[in-house]
Parts: C-alpha cells; sequence; structure tokens
C-alpha cells in the first residue's frame, strides 16, 4: 500500500511538472512560404510571423524556394518538431496536398495564405486574393489604355499556382472580346524577376512590334520593364503586373509601369496567425475559403497606397 502511495505521488508531480512546462512553453506556429526570393513573399511571411508572436507564439520561418520536395521536408521537420499550427503558402496548387493531409492527419491544423491547394478537406481555412475579379479590372484597363487595338504578350507565372491561370482567366474574360488586341506570345516566367526579362528579351526579338505586356505579378512586371529599357522600347510598351509590391509603385509614379493589381497580404497573413490562434482555444468551424478583394492601382490613385496596401 506504502508503495502504490509513492507512486500516486510521483505520477502526481510528474503530472504537475508536465502542465507547468506545458504552460510556460507557448505553442509554436510554423510559418512555411514557397520563397524568400520574391520580396512580396517575404512581407507575407514575416507579417504572418509577426501576428502569431504578437498572439504569444514561437514563430519560425521555412523557406520551400519553390520545391516541393523541400517543402515536404519543411513539413516534416515541423510536425516532428512540435509547431502546433502551419501557416502555409504552398508551392503547387497539386502536389501541396499531400503535405496539407500529413499534418492534419498529425493533428496539425494548415491555414493557406494566397495560394491554395486543390482540396476542399486538407487545409483547415484558406485566406487568398481574388486575382480573378483583380485582373478582370486590369484587362478593362488594359483594353482602355491600349485604345482596343494592337499585339501583345503575356507572361505567365508558376503553371502549378491557381493564382497563374486566376489571373491569367481573369484578364483575358475581358480583353478576348476585343479583336483588335492579339495576343503574340504567352510564356511562362514562374513569378521570377529575372526570369521574365530573358523571357521578355527573347519574346521581343520574335514580336518586336508589341506594344503591351501583361504580367502575372509585379516581379516579372519589373522584369519585363528592364528588358524593354535594354531594348530602347519602354516608352513604346505598356506594362501591367499583379501584387502592389514597392517598386512597382514607385515605378507607376515614375510612369515605368502603367498599372498593378493591389493585393493584401497583411490582411490575409494576419487572419491565417488569428485563425490558429483561435483555433487553439477550442473554435473549429472556420470558412473554408475566404478571397480577398484586390484593387486596379494607375498613376491616377497611385498616391493612397503603399506597397502592399492602401495607405491608412
Amino acid at each position: 500500500m506504502k508503495h502504490i502511495k509513492v507512486l500516486l505521488l510521483l505520477l502526481l508531480a510528474f503530472t504537475a511538472c508536465k502542465n507547468h512546462d506545458n504552460a510556460s512553453h507557448p505553442k509554436k506556429m510554423a510559418v512555411i512560404v514557397s520563397t524568400l526570393n520574391n520580396p512580396w513573399f517575404v512581407f507575407l511571411a514575416q507579417t504572418a510571423a509577426a501576428r502569431a508572436q504578437k498572439l504569444g507564439y514561437e514563430t519560425k520561418i521555412f523557406d520551400s524556394q519553390n520545391n516541393t520536395a523541400l517543402e515536404t521536408d519543411h513539413f516534416e521537420n515541423a510536425i516532428a518538431s512540435g509547431y502546433s499550427a502551419i501557416l502555409f503558402n504552398p508551392t503547387d496548387a497539386n502536389g501541396s496536398v499531400v503535405n496539407v493531409l500529413k499534418a492534419k492527419k498529425a493533428g496539425v491544423p494548415v491555414f493557406c495564405m494566397d495560394r491554395e491547394v486543390n482540396s476542399a478537406n486538407a487545409a483547415t481555412s484558406q485566406i487568398l486574393s481574388d486575382s480573378y475579379s483583380g485582373c478582370v479590372a486590369l484587362g478593362k484597363y488594359f483594353v482602355q489604355t491600349m485604345h482596343k487595338k494592337g499585339n501583345y504578350v503575356e507572361i505567365l507565372g508558376i503553371v502549378a499556382d491557381n493564382n497563374t491561370w486566376n489571373r491569367s482567366k481573369g484578364f483575358h474574360s475581358l480583353v478576348d472580346y476585343y479583336p483588335g488586341l492579339k495576343m503574340v506570345a504567352q510564356q511562362s516566367a514562374d513569378f521570377d524577376r529575372n526570369k521574365a526579362m530573358e523571357v521578355m528579351e527573347s519574346i521581343l526579338q520574335a514580336h518586336p512590334d508589341i506594344t503591351g505586356v501583361f504580367c502575372g505579378n509585379d516581379a516579372m512586371a519589373m522584369g519585363a520593364y528592364q528588358a524593354l529599357v535594354a531594348s530602347g522600347k519602354a516608352g513604346n510598351v505598356k506594362v501591367f503586373g499583379f501584387d502592389g509590391a514597392a517598386d512597382a509603385i514607385q515605378a507607376i509614379k515614375e510612369n515605368k509601369v502603367t498599372a498593378t493589381a493591389m493585393q493584401f497580404p497583411k490582411v490575409m497573413a494576419e487572419t491565417a496567425a488569428n485563425y490558429a490562434d483561435e483555433y487553439f482555444k477550442g473554435k473549429r468551424d472556420f470558412p473554408k475559403k475566404i478571397q480577398v478583394a484586390a484593387e486596379m492601382v494607375n498613376a491616377n490613385d497611385i498616391d493612397d497606397y503603399i506597397a502592399y496596401g492602401k495607405k491608412n
């Protein structure tokens, strides 16, 4: 009987210590993003981490370098290291599903930011930009500024990312109604500035008479603009981007870029962190998908915006 009492006391002491450890060590949130080679995603990741830290959680940012295999390693590392939630920006709409399901099986909720995975039930919630509608507005302005005619090119983002096609479809849903506007080339540059510059240089050799270029993000728009400057055609070609990045905002002010669509990564990142916090506090009924509006920005209203958002 005496031995049983001793064992009970030891068990109670161990449980108390364990509970004390759990109380003194806050839950951890992993922030896994597609790439840190783009300032937009750096801002998204840092904002998510900062919000989580403000809510009292430890955080770590993981860079997938646009590589789904590396992303898989990050997920396995995060799960094994005791991260209780993952704030996630996927590399591949289809290829990333297996990683989200792996986390779900381990009891780790995943909140997607900006990019989605092609599964209705894998992520706890997906907080995305309304890329399609943003590019409908861009397409309308493109038609106006091109005066409904001319040859143009489209530089696509990563072909495995749904945002690439949502933006392209939104743009074409309006532009394709104008037969005077002819797309002479459509090519991917993986949302990368340097690749876009190379793609644009190549396209200009085959199609020197273009008067417009629509790019799936601002990094590619700036790369395309560099190629246009190098070829002496910058003043003759209207450049359109998407994101609301700092250099694109400045380029619009300087009449180098015609327009962009402003995304709101702060809203997406902070919503994801807030949702994870609410999950830890017991909430389970999250919206499966939220779309944050993107706003078309040009020289007329550029002073109302700053990088990645609106002034005040």
